[in-house]
């Protein structure tokens, strides 16, 4: 595969008046509050997460016993924490899923055209282990989904896993060691050690759209697709719509890979739109078999390097070829460039380098918008669908198929940036801006619980730890922990996710650390004879002290961005913890790679305590 240059992209823009179009745009679709404009999926919306419309459950008897380990999830993060634990030797893990099989959101996510957004060679874990390669750069769901019932196969995770279970408490018990967990089964199940690996995005959730209950017609979430309804499969021919008029809220990453197939099959479609997507050609080229069978021994871990290099978290890269070489790739390959073209490249500074960035930032969505407006063919629906903010603003999207979708009769693009959202459902459709559109069915596309409080996130009713303390009274305000894995009060717990550790634009190479650092710390406590570890006072006072103090203030950039999940619908951070990507370690990934690293060669597990009890 050819490695790739600088991008193409227009010089004759003004950058004071775009960044005045921004602020507008921005402020047209500010809402007062926040994430909560969205319902969470309890009560009488628990149907709308709850539901699994791919497994019959079944009856079985409540599991009570004492467990080794126990792993929550069974998507990446859950898998690769068992797969490393397996590997570290650890025995008697079991896991908990409320899902049918392991997949997590490539289990639940199996709309039509559902497709990874980001290369698929880095993306997807454990290829060279499982000697898998992916079809093409952004492989299908199905492919992803198969994968991932393949890792939990090659380290026997289905020996102990428990799925279509919920768990709805976990509670510490002193005097046991050992938290109980308790699920939707009836189950008793009392572990020594517990791994939160619910995943970053695997809680859907609703706009709170007044009169969602009185719509008489059919409603489903694009995360629970209902094809008994639509007909067809995740490669589309969704037959059943071609008498149906179908509404569909979203235009985020999942909006954009449906609305082709949406539009092929449905009588009518109305894609019901607050904010564009920044739509880039997706170029999803096969795997070339020579370049595959050329790939020497590490070359995954190689790739993933290089692509975090490039990615928007880096940007800056001399001396490297950019081997991934898209949409991602492009601010970093055109700041490079800039740079290295400067007169005295060495000279550069800080300032300049930033004021370069936010000028080829600007560039590249120029571009993007010039894209629309050549695909487009109605000029008022290509104005609407242009997208007026800066680039990582909202997550990036590809698509040769997207945009030509307007261009079809029976497709009509409903703007509701000037009412901030839709207004209201009512019994035979959906309100927007004073009109009223009959629909026969109506489709979520409204993403997940990601920057919204703990409590949704976990989608547990308690996690209480030490003495009866409440995870998310405990981090209400912010994170406390070492290395955002483990925290204080809560013995032999530890997280995934976006907490405060590093963050690379790779989520599966951040599952991956964690999961390697979590099974050393298990297994030392194993081999060491310990039957609790947790921080000490002074390990996770000095971590949260070194990532605060290390801390980038991204402020500014998070609030002058059109809301969205990234922004914490434009109130900045997630509510009381960061950003959306927790309060994460300011160095960098492969920096907290290191010192990780460093940490497990030293041996001593410092900033632990280890204590031998009842047992």
């Amino acid at each position: 595969m050819e490695t790739c240059g600088p991008t193409d992209t227009p010089t004759d823009i003004d950058i004071a008046a775009l960044r005045e179009k921004y602020a507008q745009e921005r402020a047209k679709r500010l809402r007062p509050e926040g994430a909560k404009q969205y319902l969470e999926l309890k009560d009488d919306f628990a149907e709308f997460y709850e539901i699994d419309p791919y497994t019959t459950v079944t009856e079985r008897d409540p599991v009570v016993e004492n467990a080794e380990v126990v792993i929550l999830g069974g998507g990446f993060a859950g898998l690769l924490a068992g797969a490393y634990l397996k590997k570290a030797g650890v025995e008697g893990v079991r896991v908990i899923e409320m899902a049918g099989d392991f997949g997590g959101v490539w289990y639940w996510n199996r709309f039509p055209g559902i497709q990874c957004d980001n290369d698929a060679y880095c993306y997807i874990p454990l290829l060279e282990e499982l000697d898998f390669m992916p079809s093409k750069k952004f492989a299908d769901g199905a492919e992803i989904f198969q994968h991932c019932r393949n890792i939990g196969k090659h380290f026997g995770l289905y020996d102990g896993a428990l799925f279509s279970t919920q768990v709805r408490e976990l509670r510490w018990d002193d005097s046991l060691e050992r938290w109980q967990i308790s699920t939707d089964r009836g189950d008793d199940i009392k572990a020594r050690f517990v791994v939160m690996a619910q995943g970053s995005y695997n809680r859907p959730k609703l706009p709170d759209i007044p009169g969602i209950k009185n719509f008489a017609g059919h409603v489903f979430h694009s995360a629970r697709w209902d094809y008994d309804y639509t007909g067809g499969d995740a490669d589309g021919g969704l037959d059943k719509l071609a008498d149906k008029r179908v509404a569909l809220v979203g235009t985020g990453a999942t909006g954009v890979q449906l609305v082709p197939h949406l539009s092929r099959d449905a009588k009518q479609l109305y894609v019901f739109q607050r904010t564009p997507s920044s739509v880039d050609e997706r170029a999803n080229t096969p795997t070339d078999p020579h370049w595959a069978a050329g790939l020497q021994p590490g070359w995954q871990e190689e790739r993933k390097r290089n692509f975090h290099n490039w990615s928007p978290f880096v940007g800056v890269v001399f001396g490297e070829p950019d081997l991934v070489c898209d949409f991602w790739t492009e601010l970093g390959r055109n700041l490079t460039a800039r740079i290295a073209g400067s007169e005295d490249p060495t000279a550069v500074t800080i300032e300049q380098i930033m004021a370069f960035r936010e000028e080829e930032d600007y560039k590249i969505m120029e571009r993007l918008r010039r894209r629309v407006a050549a695909v487009v063919d109605d000029p008022a629906t290509a104005e609407a669908l242009k997208p007026y903010y800066r680039f990582m603003c909202k997550r990036p999207c590809s698509s040769e198929e997207y945009l030509t979708a307007f261009n079809r009769p029976n497709v009509t693009l409903v703007d509701v940036s000037a009412t901030k959202g839709v207004e209201r459902l009512t019994e035979n459709g959906i309100v927007a801006d004073g009109v009223e559109y009959d629909v026969d069915c109506v489709i979520f596309a409204s993403g997940f619980e990601i920057s919204t409080e703990i409590s949704r996130r976990y989608a547990i009713d308690a996690i209480e730890g030490r003495d009866g303390l409440s995870l998310f009274e405990y981090w209400q305000d912010s994170y406390k922990t070492l290395h955002g894995m483990t925290t204080q009060g809560f013995p032999n717990m530890f997280f995934t996710g976006f907490i405060q550790g590093g963050v690379s634009a790779n989520t599966t190479a951040m599952f991956e650390q964690q999961a390697k650092h979590i099974a050393y710390i298990l297994a030392e406590a194993q081999n060491r004879g310990a039957t609790t570890v947790e921080p000490s006072d002074e390990g996770q006072s000095a971590w949260v002290a070194t990532v605060r103090e290390l801390a980038i203030d991204n402020s500014a950039f998070e609030l002058s961005c059109t809301p969205g999940y990234y922004n914490n619908e434009g109130r900045g951070g997630a509510e009381g913890n960061g950003s959306f990507l927790g309060d994460f370690y300011s160095p960098g990934f492969y920096a907290f790679d290191e010192l990780l690293a460093e940490w497990r060669d030293a041996g001593d597990l410092d900033g632990l305590t280890l204590k031998s009890g009842n047992g």
